[in-house]
């Protein structure tokens, strides 16, 4: 069984938004990426404020969820801790609170890469030290 695959904010507005730069190459990882995709609530709020300010709808988002392309199994309540503990520990980083909670799905997906366009998971460490599997563009 293939192991999941997180995503973050920009992967999605880069899919549902054309004329970004990475818009066809997220729709190339897409395409070939065993489903279900698995997300926190936190990347999606952070992807549907950018797709909304460009004028945007998330249907896509919502369509992926019903048809089980797209899951959200990372609870934020239950991670409280762990989140806060990874804030602080980047607190000289831009780290967002979608940043920390994906992160934190890398530590409790332990095998599963994190699909992203932002150059700061390659200094995030899940367990401490321990490099995230990255899928990035040109990688």
């Amino acid at each position: 069984m293939p192991v999941p695959v997180i995503v973050d904010a920009g992967p999605l507005v880069a899919f549902l938004v054309r004329r970004d730069r990475y818009h066809n190459w997220v729709r190339g990882q897409f395409a070939r990426l065993a489903v279900p995709l698995i997300s926190c609530e936190a990347a999606l709020a952070e992807a549907s404020h950018l797709v909304r300010r460009v004028g945007r709808t998330l249907d896509f988002l919502f369509e992926a969820m019903r048809r089980g392309r797209l899951s959200c199994p990372f609870r934020l309540e239950e991670e409280a801790d762990a989140v806060q503990r990874l804030l602080n520990r980047y607190r000289d980083l831009p780290v967002s609170l979608a940043d920390a909670c994906l992160v934190r799905m890398a530590e409790l997906y332990d095998s599963s890469p994190v699909l992203t366009l932002d150059q700061d998971f390659s200094v995030y460490r899940k367990n401490g030290r321990q490099v995230i599997p990255l899928i990035t563009p040109g990688a």
